[in-house]
């Protein structure tokens, strides 16, 4: 999953950062609130969760919540402030946050937050996914064929993932790259075929055809 950070305190933000993708989160960080609108005014659906400081110079947090509630935007949103008046956080909560944490915070309180919004039964966030017999847990991270369990790193299971939600449709490279990497990213788009060939090896029965090469694109999962 994919989680954008929009917060202006830059050491606040990369440790944040650090320590959600050790849980194996694609992990985004913008510091300008004007900057972090222009990005999600088009591609809010890229992401599954939004961590947003309140004070942001460019374009106030309130308003950047307010904003994708109004173009239909459901996905979560976690809204960080220095302010814990219990006015604050319920004007925090009535504009269209899930949740309100105050600074300073601890780490782990932050982590939970996450992975308990991301557990909301949305249609989005499915239980399980299956696919030709390969059974995909987003939140016990567990990968199983034919009843038995398959050991998957952060990115293989994140680009599996990926590719069970969207079966028997082309996935290009840089579909894949933007989904599991964050866009700062400036590696090599050979390390997607790195992980397919992994997945190839660790999923497939024999010699059957799970992921498919199309060629000029990228690669299918055939459902």
């Amino acid at each position: 999953m994919r989680i954008l950070i929009i917060e202006d305190q830059e050491k606040l933000a990369r440790s944040v950062k650090k320590g959600l993708e050790h849980y194996g989160y694609a992990v985004d960080m913008i510091h300008d609130g004007g900057e972090a609108m222009r990005r999600l005014e088009f591609d809010y659906g890229d992401y599954d969760l939004i961590i947003l400081d309140r004070m942001l110079p460019g374009m106030d947090g309130m308003d950047i919540c307010r904003t994708l509630r109004e173009k239909g935007a459901t996905l979560p949103i976690i809204m960080l402030t220095a302010k814990d008046a219990l006015d604050d956080k319920i004007e925090g909560l009535n504009i269209g946050a899930d949740d309100y944490l105050v600074k300073p915070f601890d780490f782990p309180e932050l982590a939970a937050r996450v992975q308990a919004l991301l557990r909301r039964p949305t249609e989005k966030f499915v239980s399980e996914i299956e696919v030709r017999g390969i059974t995909l847990n987003p939140i016990t991270r567990i990968v199983t064929r034919a009843g038995k369990e398959i050991s998957l790193t952060a990115k293989e299971f994140s680009i599996l993932e990926q590719f069970m939600r969207h079966p028997n449709e082309a996935l290009t490279r840089e579909k894949i790259l933007g989904h599991a990497w964050d866009f700062a990213y400036d590696g090599l788009s050979n390390v997607v075929d790195v992980h397919i060939k992994n997945l190839r090896k660790k999923l497939q029965h024999k010699h059957e055809t799970l992921f498919e090469t199309v060629h000029g694109v990228g690669y299918r999962l055939k459902a």
